[in-house]
């Protein structure tokens, strides 16, 4: 729309989307994302966090140090492309290996923000008019 007037806005509303959250080592978050992009991830958010478990106490038995400092990394992605996306984390974060972490997968009732028409084609979309 031209002149981006707000009281006249498109808001397309995506409903064939999940939300992919990987709890990562401090440090291993660019990495996984480059992984997830490459397997056709548009983008992500990265925050960090810090992390207490259970598993600190048996894998410091273990004598493995497992950092406390963690990367949250939220990514949205369109359902069918998030097997592929998920598989692509898992890997490039080493999640077979204990302590470096957990993936899930959460599918979205919907969302919204700017986007375009041809990415929204991909997800499964309703555009209404704002009120």
């Amino acid at each position: 729309e031209k002149g981006g007037s707000m009281s006249q806005a498109e808001m397309i509303v995506l409903t064939d989307a999940v939300l992919i959250t990987a709890i990562v080592q401090r440090g291993a978050a660019d990495a996984v994302v480059q992984a997830a992009q490459e397997g056709g991830a548009h983008g992500a958010t990265i925050f960090h966090a810090r992390g207490t478990g259970i598993r600190q106490k048996r894998l410091g038995l273990l004598g493995l140090t497992i950092n406390a400092e963690k990367e949250v990394i939220y990514i949205v992605a369109p359902s069918d492309q998030a097997d592929h996306i998920f598989e692509r984390i898992f890997v490039a974060a080493k999640m077979d290996t204990p302590g470096m972490g957990i993936l899930w997968m959460t599918a979205l009732e919907k969302m919204a923000t700017y986007i375009p028409h041809e990415v929204a084609a991909r997800f499964g979309l309703h555009v209404g008019e704002r009120k």
